[in-house]
């Protein structure tokens, strides 16, 4: 498989040139704390003996999101990376403030994923973001970006990317999750703004936050070294499904009326149009209304918190086109990743009473 086009100005990273057969950790230094105590990234940089594609690896952009740190400990760690040829630049965890502090945000209150590619004169926030850009994504080839839901919610794995730019389709396919999300990301945000620059990047949204989620790390790991083999960074054939969905529109359905949710379907199921969803009920269990299914499609996220008012937002649900959609399960249509699917969906489903809709 063709690689992307590869740099070759000599890698330079905190200062430090990068030379092939070389495995370093590095510190990027972006701030001071209120003592004067230099805050860093820490960065490990991978480089094969011969020469090929570099791409970036990152983690908990958003504070609290800690499972592409558990995916990038897993490559680095557990399982090693023995790369053939090419570069990898690991950051398992981007924003340290908001990792300390367990918050989405850093302390100037702003959101890292709405501010790339910064600005060196700006705010904390935008500073860190022109170091990450200048010293990590602009010096890649190609990117992955590890995500989970916001707080009270999950996600079912899914990867996210611009399918409109060849590249990005390439590497979306390439890393094998089963639902792909079409769209070019929130103005700001790291992928979108990578994507902008010629850096063709995607995410991956799973699981929620303050945890590290074993399937998910699964999922992750199996998807970084898909995409390592099929750009020929590492020996091996991809894991992939036999099938992906494509989804180009999603939808979220809010509640009507307050009140406590019995969930009857989890992240990842495969809704029919009509299908109950949820019934919110009155505390002391009588029922107010359900949530029902405008369309076909799979639960691409809920809300994990148990109580609602009108409004709140409780399934997020991928519509696929019909030519992609089969009508098997999401374990049948990923036989290399059956058990991690499975895996996952019980996982996903522990933060929630389910149980079986009555007939209205």
């Amino acid at each position: 498989m063709k690689s992307p086009t590869q740099k070759r100005k000599p890698l330079r990273i905190a200062g430090k040139r990068i030379r092939r057969g070389e495995t370093l950790d590095l510190l990027l230094n972006f701030s001071e704390s209120f003592t004067g105590v230099t805050i860093n990234v820490p960065v490990r940089v991978i480089s094969a003996r011969l020469p090929g594609p570099t791409v970036f690896m990152t983690g908990v952009v958003h504070g609290d999101e800690l499972n592409g740190l558990g995916i990038i400990r897993d490559l680095l760690i557990a399982n090693p990376l023995q790369l053939r040829r090419g570069t990898v630049i690991a950051a398992p965890v981007v924003n340290v403030f908001g990792l300390e502090m367990n918050s989405r945000y850093l302390p100037d209150r702003r959101d890292l994923n709405r501010s790339f590619p910064g600005s060196a004169g700006g705010s904390l926030t935008s500073r860190l973001a022109e170091t990450i850009f200048r010293e990590i994504i602009l010096q890649s080839d190609f990117g992955l970006d590890f995500h989970t839901a916001a707080t009270g919610r999950t996600n079912f794995p899914n990867v996210r990317g611009d399918m409109a730019q060849p590249r990005v389709a390439e590497l979306a396919r390439a890393f094998g999750c089963g639902l792909i999300v079409n769209g070019h990301g929130p103005s700001g945000s790291l992928r979108g703004e990578a994507v902008k620059a010629g850096v063709p990047t995607i995410i991956l949204e799973a699981g929620e936050t303050s945890k590290i989620e074993p399937g998910v790390v699964d999922i992750g790991v199996r998807g970084a070294l898909n995409v390592l083999k099929h750009f020929d960074m590492i020996r091996g054939e991809p894991e992939l499904p036999t099938a992906q969905w494509l989804v180009n529109k999603t939808v979220w359905i809010r509640a009507d009326r307050g009140g406590v949710l019995n969930y009857h379907v989890v992240p990842g199921a495969q809704v029919s149009k009509g299908q109950v969803l949820a019934t919110v009920l009155d505390i002391f269990g009588g029922e107010q209304t359900q949530m029902i299914a405008p369309r076909r499609g799979i639960v691409l996220g809920l809300a994990t918190m148990p109580v609602v008012r009108p409004g709140d937002a409780v399934f997020h649900i991928a519509i696929a086109p019909k030519t992609i959609v089969h009508d098997r399960s999401a374990e049948e249509q990923s036989p290399a990743s059956a058990g991690a699917i499975r895996r996952i969906r019980r996982e996903l489903a522990t933060n929630i009473v389910v149980s079986k809709a009555e007939d209205s």
